[in-house]
């Protein structure tokens, strides 16, 4: 039986059967993101606007601005957050969708120099020397960047050793900027970050078993302007070919 676009169910928003649709209902769709996931955002977007019609607006950020942003009724279709605690606080505002939550990407941790840097950092406890005297992270109270790596220094025991010196900022990419500008004598930023810079070298990949789980959820928000697209363009996130364009970038895609 063929249905109308209309009341096409979620399960069935798979590509194969959704580009139709997507051309005769083609809108704008806004998705909030966390920002160590815009480059690929930004290839998948553009490969996804050519293929359906729609517009995708990428409003790309810390995942606790975000989601504070979502909260106080600014106007959003899809929320992809690099933690779950920040989909969780949506969650229980009854601000998603439940049945669309995904969790898609996973990630590890770096710490980094810049790449004219002499800098020898051949173990996290290497961040306690005196050599560093400024590390970068970013806001280790609400960003997910800065929570995971004051999680895994604390681990480590060594949190104690570099509070004093770290160098707060407003997200991931900002780590990386301050870095690239040698305004730090390190960072702890994600490794897709990293790789996406030829102005810093990692010096130290944390093993995954020993940082923290990373874990990168999407879903659809409530009352969004444009729920179908919405539904689109997560299906096309969580297909292969997305899939593919985020491990191109270095992320680590969930089952």
């Amino acid at each position: 039986m063929n249905y109308p676009c209309h009341v096409l169910s979620f399960a069935s928003v798979l590509l194969a059967g959704t580009l139709g649709c997507a051309r005769l209902t083609a809108g704008e769709i806004t998705v909030f993101a966390a920002a160590s996931l815009s480059d690929a955002l930004r290839e998948i977007a553009a490969a996804y606007e050519k293929t359906t019609g729609d517009t995708v607006r990428l409003n790309l950020g810390a995942s606790s601005l975000l989601a504070r942003q979502i909260r106080e009724g600014a106007p959003a279709d899809l929320f992809f957050s690099a933690d779950e605690a920040k989909m969780d606080d949506l969650a229980r505002a009854g601000l998603i969708d439940p049945t669309t939550r995904r969790s898609l990407l996973s990630n590890s941790l770096v710490i980094v120099v810049a790449a004219d840097s002499d800098l020898k950092l051949t173990a996290a406890r290497d961040l306690a020397n005196a050599a560093v005297r400024r590390l970068a992270l970013a806001e280790p109270e609400t960003v997910p960047a800065g929570i995971y790596a004051r999680e895994y220094l604390q681990k480590q025991g060594l949190w104690e050793a570099v509070v004093g010196k770290t160098v707060p900022t407003e997200n991931v990419r900002a780590v990386l900027a301050t870095v690239e500008s040698g305004n730090v004598d390190a960072g702890i930023v994600y490794k897709t970050d990293a790789l996406s810079s030829k102005k810093v070298r990692i010096t130290y990949e944390v093993p995954r078993d020993e940082g923290p789980r990373i874990s990168y959820p999407l879903a659809v928000i409530k009352g969004g302007g444009n729920p179908r697209g919405a539904l689109r363009f997560l299906a096309w996130l969580t297909s292969p070919a997305g899939k593919s364009v985020f491990a191109k970038y270095g992320f680590i895609t969930e089952p």
